[in-house]
């Protein structure tokens, strides 16, 4: 049994790493999954369970992700739209 729980707690630590890299859980799935040959599984049953236990941190975590995910998506598209107005600008010159 002791072998279980430290491989929970070490899927644990990945987990924790992954937040710190502001991934969602599917990302933190792919990548532990690729990276440590952790199956799918059992990231997302640890991480469920992490939610269970740090329900408030979660749903901040998922709000700034989410927040985060919107200002980007906002910043390129003023990018994109200040790339095409120099693009007309200069077509016009």
């Amino acid at each position: 049994m002791g072998d279980s729980a430290s491989y929970i707690r070490m899927v644990h630590h990945l987990i924790e790493e992954c937040i710190i890299f502001n991934m969602s859980k599917e990302e933190c799935m792919e990548a532990l999954s690729k990276h440590a040959n952790i199956k799918p599984v059992i990231t997302s049953t640890v991480w469920k369970e992490l939610e269970k236990e740090n329900k408030e941190f979660f749903e901040a975590y998922t709000k700034r992700r989410e927040d985060r995910s919107a200002c980007e998506m906002e910043t390129k598209q003023r990018i994109q739209n200040m790339v095409s107005e120099s693009s007309k600008r200069d077509t016009q010159d």
